[in-house]
């Protein structure tokens, strides 16, 4: 039977999990992801947990925030005045924003901090910082 190697298209369905057993994302209820390996579109940490994976295996990897988003990085929040909001947006703690870049290209932004004059924003990956757990199942080798 093939295992999975580098370079390979798959077929996988996963549950993310943190620390504390909490599912953040699962693609259980939904069709599997597909993925080309080595495209750079997965975290290093799951794409080198389905290599050797067989179809139809299942197998549990943790990976270690420095395999998945990184260490939170304190230059990624910035002060933001409320002058420059949109009138219509009360900003709360948590609240999702979405900010263009030079290029056009658009970034998530979470509200850090609300203060009198203005806000701080996270740039970070919202699981940055965070160890990871990963249920993974593969479906298919491509």
């Amino acid at each position: 039977m093939s295992k999975v190697k580098a370079n390979d298209t798959v077929r996988v369905h996963y549950t993310g999990k943190l620390d504390n057993g909490q599912v953040f994302d699962s693609s259980l209820e939904r069709d599997p992801l597909e993925i080309k390996l080595g495209e750079g579109r997965l975290i290093p940490g799951f794409e080198n947990g389905l290599i050797d994976m067989q179809v139809n295996e299942k197998k549990t990897v943790t990976i270690p925030k420095e395999e998945a988003y990184g260490e939170v990085q304190e230059e990624l929040f910035q002060p933001i005045p409320k002058e420059n909001l949109p009138q219509e947006i009360a900003p709360q703690v948590g609240m999702g924003l979405m900010a263009q870049n030079p290029d056009g290209s658009e970034r998530q932004l979470r509200v850090a901090e609300v203060n009198d004059d203005h806000i701080v924003v996270d740039a970070n990956h919202p699981l940055a910082g965070k160890d990871l757990t990963f249920d993974l199942q593969l479906v298919e080798i491509k």
